[in-house]
């Protein structure tokens, strides 16, 4: 309620079970609030050891559909069933009964907001290119439907570089070859994972910081999760959460 009274907040890490228990907090917060955008910027810092130096990538991350959605069906459960019994007869496909499973639904709808998003975000930083991930040559009606929407908006900033790229060798090229990246606009799952992945290009998750955006609402938060092991140590580094505040900062006006 506080959030949706003053339209932003700043978060702190939270922990959420691993394979059981309640589902995740952050997820709940952002589909509640409708905090579609996902932004991660990834950027090397004068003085702070890094594998690279001069990265400057932004990841905008889908994060209110996808398998991050929490669409899942419990191993051994009678709505699993009937789901099972259902993919056989329509589709001919062997599900085994003792499976849990996770639907991914992508939406035009949503996909063309986050592709617009990020299109929009480099134009207002003046940024040159725009790189789209997917996993198209497998699952061509959604990481599909992703592609073909990400192409159409595309050709409304005809400015603004496009390319696309399949998320495993966008990992490979991402460790190799980084500077060639600027914005990457992904899915909620692929936008997560090489998040973290450019976080270790900087330095570690310790310097990368975040915000979920709406329309009307903002949560800004550190990349990384808790890490309770740590606490009482004085090892965790805190510039990722005063990097998210600068960011917080900047969306007031203020910075």
């Amino acid at each position: 309620e506080s959030i949706r009274k003053n339209g932003v907040a700043l978060k702190g890490p939270v922990t959420t079970p691993v394979g059981s228990g309640f589902r995740s907090v952050n997820v709940a917060l952002r589909k509640g609030l409708e905090l579609y955008a996902c932004l991660r910027p990834c950027k090397t810092y004068p003085g702070v050891p890094s594998p690279f130096q001069n990265i400057d990538i932004v990841i905008v991350r889908e994060n209110i559909e996808g398998l991050y959605s929490g669409i899942e069906f419990e191993r051994g459960a009678p709505e699993t069933a009937r789901l099972i019994e259902f993919i056989s007869g329509t589709m001919g496909e062997t599900v085994l009964p003792d499976s849990g499973i996770s639907i991914k639904a992508i939406s035009e709808t949503r996909s063309r907001r986050i592709v617009r998003f990020a299109f929009e975000y480099a134009w207002q930083h003046k940024r040159r290119k725009v790189t789209a991930v997917h996993k198209a040559n497998i699952m061509k009606f959604s990481d599909g439907l992703f592609l073909a929407v990400a192409r159409q908006v595309a050709g409304e900033y005809p400015d603004i570089e496009f390319e696309d790229r399949i998320v495993d060798n966008m990992a490979m090229q991402l460790v190799q070859k980084p500077h060639q990246f600027g914005i990457i606009v992904a899915p909620n799952l692929y936008g997560d994972v090489l998040s973290d992945l450019c976080a270790g290009l900087i330095g570690g998750l310790g310097l990368a910081p975040g915000a979920n955006l709406g329309d009307d609402m903002a949560v800004f938060e550190a990349t990384h999760g808790s890490a309770p092991k740590y606490a009482g140590l004085n090892r965790v580094n805190p510039m990722a959460m005063m990097l998210s505040g600068v960011m917080m900062l900047r969306h007031l006006g203020e910075g």
